[in-house]
């Protein structure tokens, strides 16, 4: 999963984002995603979110969740 569609993010996913201060440079910044910003379901450069610490950005890399998944652990 690439960050480019909608349905493949949710609040609490763990994700790498481009800040866009950080576009030219192509710095990541982690964190766990609060709120999904972009309505369409596609976007060719990133669905943009908002991470629990505030940090505003497009989804570059997408991680697993904060949660365990059922059955595990």
């Amino acid at each position: 999963m690439n960050g480019k569609n909608r349905k493949d993010i949710k609040p609490g996913l763990k994700v790498n984002i481009t800040q866009k201060q950080d576009q030219r440079t192509g710095k990541l910044t982690g964190g766990m995603v609060k709120d999904i910003l972009t309505k369409s379901p596609f976007h060719s450069r990133g669905i943009k979110v908002r991470l629990t610490t505030g940090e505003v950005g497009r989804v570059q890399e997408i991680g697993e969740t904060g949660q365990e998944a059922p059955g595990q652990g």
